[in-house]
């Protein structure tokens, strides 16, 4: 995790994110999320988030299964706060940037704010283990990881192609939610193997 600041647990984060809600990301802890920023609420959100030092935004999808308004979409609970450690201007008003993801968070309330990026209150305390790195690494079944991720490959003739999942914030949720890695596992398993179970169904060759 390319980062130079160590983050030992919840004190070390601010009580309050600048959010980005932004359908199908997925950051997790110490994971990296590339993003192109140009709309003009998002690029104060940089600016601000660079300014005041922490570098940080908070991560979130949107719910549009319970939102009233496109425009200002009812959030999940649970997101990821990733800290700027990269950066760089286009010149034609975009920035780009990469998140490397820190610690999930609850959400606790969205507060009522002048600037036009929105901000939460959260709570890190649920997910204590993210700031330990590797935590729970040895309970992951690798094998069958490797083994469905592989099988979903040859289904994508080798590309890394990953719109099954992509096209399902739900089930990213669900991921982005998990107590532990083996649980994240076992779900990306789970996802890749319904994917795999489509293509076979809709008329695909099964995978040899």
């Amino acid at each position: 995790m390319p980062i130079n600041t160590e983050y030992r647990g919840p004190a070390d984060l601010p009580e309050v994110l600048p959010v980005f809600p932004l359908a199908g990301a997925l950051l997790l802890p110490r994971g990296q999320m590339p993003l192109n920023i140009f709309e003009p609420r998002y690029l104060e959100m940089v600016d601000d988030a660079l300014r005041d030092g922490h570098r940080m935004i908070g991560m979130i999808q949107p719910d549009t299964a319970h939102s009233q308004s496109e425009n200002h979409p009812a959030l999940f609970r649970v997101g990821c706060v990733g800290r700027i450690t990269q950066f760089s201007e286009t010149g034609d008003g975009r920035y780009i940037l990469e998140l490397t993801g820190i610690a999930r968070f609850r959400v606790i309330e969205e507060l009522s704010v002048l600037t036009p990026y929105r901000q939460c209150k959260v709570d890190f305390f649920a997910f204590v283990d993210d700031f330990v790195a590797r935590k729970g690494e040895e309970d992951v079944d690798r094998q069958a990881l490797l083994d469905t991720l592989t099988d979903f490959l040859k289904a994508n003739e080798l590309k890394v192609d990953w719109e099954g999942i992509d096209s399902a914030p739900n089930e990213k949720q669900a991921m982005l939610e998990a107590p532990d890695l083996k649980t994240r596992a076992e779900i990306l398993i789970a996802i890749t193997q319904m994917d795999l179970a489509r293509k076979q169904t809709s008329g695909d060759p099964p995978v040899q």
